[in-house]
């Protein structure tokens, strides 16, 4: 097969959420398992980081993905969905999967999966692991697609576990309560890695990653509890400086005022990788915020597209997502 006939037979053949809706879900872990023992388990070839949450978790993977990149490792980084090419999905060191290894990869396993009946994402996420295996990398950061607990993603134990708030999204899958939604997304916390929460504003929610850790047999870190930013500042581009209490001040290359709140949590992170032995230098930290649209290939993040008439690209797929967006759009 083309490539081009290879996206066609995947978009056509497998269910797709994104054109499919609810009948494309299929919750549980065991198809991607399978696919796993399939491929020969090849995300235990390279470290994790594993990233959930309702909003962020996808501004939070490209930077870590790129401060990592600017720390001298090879970085493997599972994202979705894609905006305009497949490929946007799978990246090492900012750059997408070869067309030449989607469609070898469908070819050589086509035999299997076709009677397995995998979902589109679950196919898309064993191809992503199999590529970081082949390719080397030394970490590779894994974005949820839905929820976490019953996420094709959660066969992975990573070295750190990433949550980065939780509102209401998914409610036909997750629940219809933020304390319902937290506990799907508090499960991918492990037994003896350490968990990271962004942000919760409600003491119930943040009792159910408190339990969530305490049953997994690890320790769990709010990053907002930790006194990791100073000052901050949002300049008219949108773009912003913080004077963070360890790294000095940092620029953001991502524009929003969501971005503080990410930005505490990726430097949460940064603090629990580092205590485990990862190498990260303060030049690497800050090059990452300030060049993560180069060092990875993120597009959609209050992306301007048009200047003499102003418009702007950023995901929103979120009651609490639109009204990030209504107050970025006002403020400039």
């Amino acid at each position: 097969m083309t490539y081009e006939e290879t996206l066609h037979y995947l978009y056509t053949s497998i269910p797709v959420f994104q054109n499919a809706g609810p009948s494309a879900y299929k919750p549980g872990l065991g198809t991607s398992i399978a696919l796993d023992d399939h491929l020969g388990n090849p995300h235990k070839a390279y470290k994790t980081i594993h990233v959930a949450g309702t909003n962020g978790k996808g501004s939070v993977s490209h930077l870590l993905a790129a401060i990592l990149r600017q720390s001298g490792y090879k970085v493997g980084l599972y994202t979705s969905p894609h905006l305009v090419d497949f490929r946007e999905r799978i990246r090492v060191n900012g750059q997408k999967i070869p067309k030449e290894y989607v469609v070898d990869f469908v070819e050589r396993n086509r035999s299997f999966f076709e009677p397995l009946q995998p979902s589109f994402f679950e196919l898309t996420s064993s191809m992503a692991f199999d590529y970081f295996r082949a390719e080397k990398v030394d970490y590779a950061v894994i974005e949820v697609g839905m929820g976490g607990r019953l996420d094709s993603t959660n066969i992975i134990t990573p070295i750190l576990s990433i949550i980065t708030n939780i509102s209401l999204d998914h409610t036909q899958f997750l629940g219809d309560t933020v304390e319902k939604i937290a506990f799907e997304k508090a499960g991918i916390i492990k037994k003896d890695v350490p968990a990271l929460v962004g942000e919760v504003d409600r003491h119930s929610v943040a009792q159910v990653f408190a339990d969530a850790a305490a049953k997994a047999g690890t320790l769990v870190y709010f990053a907002q509890d930790e006194g990791l930013l100073k000052e901050s500042y949002l300049m008219d581009t949108g773009e912003w400086y913080l004077d963070s209490a360890e790294y000095g001040q940092l620029f953001g290359e991502l524009g929003g005022v969501v971005q503080f709140r990410n930005a505490i949590t990726v430097l949460g992170a940064i603090n629990l990788l580092s205590a485990a032995g990862v190498n990260i230098p303060v030049e690497a930290i800050r090059e990452g915020f300030e060049h993560v649209v180069e060092l990875t290939g993120l597009m959609g993040r209050w992306q301007v597209l048009q200047e003499n008439r102003k418009s702007y690209a950023t995901p929103g797929t979120t009651p609490e997502a639109g009204n990030i967006c209504k107050s970025n759009w006002k403020k400039n």
